[in-house]
């Protein structure tokens, strides 16, 4: 294999790539990315055997077709700290060669052929989404979502479909967030009946791509897997097993107190109310007035601090 990389389109692969390598594992291989040149393109492949990535470099000049599997920490720092515009990848019985304008490096991988299957996209979309619609529905929701939790249901968010809104829902047990985006059409009866809890993991992954706003992603049900792929790349994942919680119970429906606030300002004063707190006091505490929200702070040993926050309160 021979290839003519542009190093910025090359790292910004890696980068998302090595963010889903184990850094931890049984198995070496999965600490490597899969390289496979044909084509036109570059395929390069990563994957935990839970989530895949399989990412597709057009910014590039293919001189011989081949295959190398390599280590992704230390393929990725060479990239990331060379200064040139291109860098040539040769491969060669399981060494990776990589050479810039004054710099040679060697990298020992393994032979082709023994890396998993990432999925590519096959077939037509189950789902279509405005890439910039999921990505604030994903900011507005991923936070609540549990972290390492026994209840393995609680560590994906939920997607649960109603005529041309798709419902993003994740809680952790003490906290829940529900987001509804906008789908680019009603989906077949089938899909839209199913519910399915999508890993928290692969949800950020869905923050990090797409090079446009006007990026679409297409979503696939496959099997216990769900495949989305935008622009140059596809993400797979296994489904979290298990049944989320029934979070409408949860959500009050009898609310006759309306409380409008700015974002800006709310995170504002709660960072600065929160500057006087302890590790055994970590909460703050909110008083609603007929005209301002304040939020109070307090430490025994260090202090106390009050924010004071105009609000439009109707009640």
């Amino acid at each position: 294999m021979k290839v003519n990389f542009n190093r910025a389109a090359f790292s910004e692969a890696l980068s998302l790539l090595t963010s889903v390598v184990p850094s931890r594992t049984p198995k070496p291989i999965l600490r490597c990315v899969q390289i496979i040149a044909a084509g036109k393109e570059v395929h390069i492949c990563a994957t935990d055997l839970e989530v895949g990535i399989n990412y597709s470099v057009s910014e590039v000049q293919v001189e011989e077709e081949g295959e190398i599997i390599v280590p992704a920490d230390r393929l990725a720092a060479v990239v990331r700290e060379s200064t040139d515009e291109v860098l040539s990848v040769q491969a060669k019985e399981g060494t990776c060669e990589i050479r810039g304008a004054d710099s040679h490096f060697t990298i020992y991988g393994q032979e082709p052929g023994q890396y998993p299957s990432v999925r590519g996209f096959d077939g037509g979309a189950d789902i279509e989404i405005a890439l910039e619609n999921l990505q604030a529905g994903i900011e507005q929701c991923w936070f609540a979502a549990a972290k390492e939790s026994t209840r393995y249901a609680l560590n994906g968010i939920l997607w649960e479909i109603k005529g041309k809104k798709l419902s993003l829902v994740a809680t952790d047990g003490r906290r829940l967030a529900r987001c509804r985006v906008n789908l680019s059409s009603a989906p077949e009866e089938r899909i839209a009946a199913m519910k399915i809890i999508v890993p928290a993991k692969t949800m950020a992954l869905l923050g990090k791509i797409g090079t446009s706003d006007k990026d679409t992603v297409m979503v696939r049900l496959v099997d216990n897997q769900v495949v989305l792929n935008c622009a140059n790349v596809v993400v797979s994942s296994n489904l979290v097993e298990g049944n989320f919680p029934n979070y409408e119970d949860i959500i009050p429906s009898d609310n006759d107190k309306k409380l409008t606030l700015s974002t800006e300002a709310v995170l504002s004063a709660v960072r600065r109310s929160a500057l006087l707190t302890s590790e055994e006091s970590m909460g703050i505490k909110l008083a609603v007035g007929k005209n301002s929200l304040v939020f109070s702070g307090r430490a025994p040993e260090t202090g106390d601090a009050q924010v004071e926050l105009p609000i439009d309160y109707k009640g």
